[in-house]
């Protein structure tokens, strides 16, 4: 007898299971894809310990009829695709047909399911009411109940349902005890079904999104205009305002499907290829729009960028690099921004059917598609130009929590309740709650007790009367607060300070601080011979000469190594520099791109070299240290040499070392002219190594400061 053998259904299943359904979150994920592919506009999901023992998802979408309900848990059933080529341009969610069988088979699961009463038309007689296609005229009022323990099916019947689909899955990985050991605790499986649910609604801002653990309403997104609305419906005005809002358009010059094989073309042998094709045909075009984050919200892995294609979250690597690319020399290269994309793009430009999780795929212009979202962000950027705020800058630092989650994680019962969950109608924190120190590294999205202000309470009664709620205070504080509500709304008073015949605060115009006035600062001086201070109609600038210089000098020296017209100096004597074999590799493969920097060096023995010109400003005796720490740099951080970070890193380098030094004196002219050539830099916001150049104190937060409002 042969050894060889076909698996059984439920075996297969449960494989597959292995590949689809990791952990509670993912069945939410492949449920939810399913209910948007359904044309669904309102979707509630229910949890209970996580999703480990409930998970429901009730969809208002098309619902499916008896037949189709009880084939969709077979295995490759789908709707979505019929053969081969629907594979080349899938431009729904879901189309593998192994997400309801897999989960089936490891869990006990019930369908609820109807699809409606549709009428004829006389304008199309066999289509439906909603415009679906692929339905029959004729549907039985009744719905569909099936329940399915194990992969083995327990019961199926007919009930009168309302039109939707309700999938419930109870008891995740109950046949499979090794599975469910793996699972992490309550709250991080919460955290990850959280996070899931509130990225799809943030992708699809025109439905109602619903998210319940036990009793508790963790996210309830009604239907709003737009995506700037969505980020401020669920995370808040401080979230929103610390994003920069990103939109481009860019058309496609070509179709990236491959051509197909010799004998499917139908081409004529005497017709030009220049014939062929129609001189006015269009090929699409590339979409990019949301948000990324000021150059101080810096994240220390990668967990904080969200990107959405054709409105399926995706982990793309070239996506990721061309983020990086956008943000070098602005943020430090150890860190991370903040990103929330939606990438929109023909079907056919991007191949989905690549893992069985269906979060990673592959473009067809990978390049073009990567430089895409590179200058567009990059130009989004320059264009905000955002200045640091002084205040901000102080509490910022680099932390491993995501960045765009509702929260961030706290000890089981910090919400007063059993399961450590928050009350049902609380607003959860928002971004600018994750900065302010450090969390978990796991948890990707967590829960966080919100800090209420004290309240004075007013009892109000028929008849016009109104007395406050500690009686200790005087009515006439009430009439007195309600005079001064107005101008306590406009940022003018302060009603907690009395005023006692001060002037009263100045009229500032509230609009988001930017570097563009770096050109109208008058300097004051130096702060022990390190910092400028300088002043405008904006508030108080505080500028570091080191960084500002070296920003200067930086970018000139990428123009004049365009322009190949780098300044230099021959040294008085050659400097002789020992290498180590590491650094003697990397020195061979760039000692092209030195030469174009303005440097002059030789093989000077085995394993030295003798350098005999240097770039202008820069001192003999930092040579030596500058091309160590360089070639240092290369060798540690890249795999293969990329000529353009080569650049950008020998440009740093001589900056750095060229430029004016901590705990040195300027002259009045001398601030002057740094001020403005400064604020003639494309990128004066960041150093080529990421560091703040200037800090802003807002007149705003002078007044707060001094008690004026």
């Amino acid at each position: 007898m042969g050894r060889i053998h076909v698996l059984s259904e439920q075996v297969a299943n449960k494989i597959a299971a292995g590949e689809v359904v990791e952990r509670p979150a993912s069945v939410v994920k492949e449920l939810l894809e399913n209910s948007l592919d359904a044309g669904a506009t309102r979707i509630k999901i229910s949890v209970e310990a996580g999703g480990k023992k409930l998970i429901q998802i009730i969809d208002n979408g098309c619902g499916m009829v008896r037949d189709d309900a009880m084939l969709a848990f077979e295995r490759h059933a789908t709707s979505k695709i019929k053969d081969a080529e629907d594979l080349l341009s899938v431009s729904t969610l879901g189309f593998r047909g192994e997400a309801l069988p897999s989960i089936a088979s490891v869990s006990r699961l019930r369908l609820e399911t109807c699809a409606g009463q549709f009428t004829k038309t006389e304008e199309s007689p066999s289509k439906p009411k909603d415009g679906l296609d692929g339905l029959p005229a004729e549907l039985e009022t009744s719905g569909t109940v099936i329940e399915i323990n194990g992969g083995r099916m327990a019961r199926v019947e007919e009930a009168g349902l309302p039109q939707g689909t309700s999938i419930t899955v109870r008891d995740l990985f109950f046949n499979t005890p090794a599975r469910k050991k793996f699972l992490k605790a309550e709250s991080t499986e919460l955290s990850h079904i959280a996070s899931l649910v509130t990225h799809y609604a943030l992708a699809h801002p025109e439905k109602h999104f619903e998210l319940h653990s036990m009793t508790n309403a963790m996210l309830v997104a009604p239907p709003v205009a737009g995506y700037a609305e969505r980020v401020y419906q669920v995370f808040g005005k401080e979230t929103l305002d610390q994003l920069i809002p990103v939109a481009a358009v860019q058309a496609l010059e070509r179709e990236g499907l491959p051509q197909p094989p010799p004998w499917r073309r139908q081409e004529d042998p005497d017709e030009s290829d220049e014939n062929r094709r129609d001189a006015g045909a269009t090929f699409g075009e590339m979409r990019l729009h949301g948000f990324v984050s000021k150059p101080e919200i810096q994240k220390l892995n990668r967990n904080s960028i969200y990107v959405f294609v054709n409105g399926r979250l995706i982990r793309d690597r070239s996506v990721q690099h061309a983020l990086t690319e956008a943000y070098r020399n602005i943020i430090p290269p150890t860190v991370y921004p903040v990103v929330l994309l939606f990438l929109e793009m023909p079907a056919g430009e991007v191949d989905v059917n690549v893992h069985p999780s269906k979060t990673e795929v592959r473009f067809r212009q990978s390049t073009v598609m990567h430089d895409f979202v590179r200058d567009t962000v990059r130009a989004a950027l320059m264009k905000a130009r955002p200045a640091p705020q002084f205040t901000t800058e102080i509490r910022a630092r680099a932390t491993a929590s995501a960045g765009l989650t509702p929260g961030a994680l706290t000890p089981v019962g910090a919400w007063g309740s059993e399961n450590g969950l928050p009350a049902a109608g609380s607003r959860l924190p928002g971004l600018q709650d994750l900065e302010a120190g450090s969390r978990k590294p796991e948890a990707g999205f967590a829960l966080h007790a919100p800090t209420v202000a004290p309240v004075s309470a007013r009892f109000q009664f028929d008849g016009g009367a109104g007395i406050e709620a500690n009686a200790a205070v005087p009515v006439a504080r009430g009439l007195e607060s309600r005079c001064l509500e107005p101008l306590a709304e406009r940022g003018i008073i302060n009603p907690a300070i009395p005023d006692h015949g001060c002037a009263p605060a100045l009229d500032v115009r509230e609009e988001e601080p930017t570097l563009a006035a770096l050109s109208t600062l008058r300097p004051l001086g130096q702060i022990r011979n390190s910092f400028i201070l300088a002043v405008n109609e904006d508030g108080l600038w505080i500028v570091d000469q080191h960084v500002a210089h070296e920003r200067v000098l930086f970018e000139r020296v990428l123009k004049q190594r365009a322009a190949l017209k780098v300044e230099s100096q021959r040294l008085l004597m050659p400097i002789v520099i020992e290498l180590t074999p590491a650094q003697q590799a990397v020195f061979a493969e760039i000692a092209d791109e030195l030469t174009h920097n303005g440097f002059e060096a030789e093989p000077f023995g085995a394993r030295s070299v003798a350098v005999k010109v240097a770039p202008a400003g820069v001192d003999a005796a930092a040579v030596e240290k500058m091309l160590h720490e360089l070639l240092d740099q290369i060798s540690r951080e890249e795999q293969s040499l990329n000529l353009e970070k080569i650049r950008g890193r020998i440009a740093a380098s001589i900056a750095c070392h060229a430029a004016i030094k901590v705990n040195m004196p300027l002259e009045q002219n001398k601030m002057e002219w740094l001020l403005a050539e400064l604020a003639k830099t494309e990128h004066p916001m960041a150093c080529p190594h990421g560091r703040p150049v200037v800090l802003r104190y807002s007149v705003k937060e002078i007044q707060k400061a001094f008690k004026r409002i």
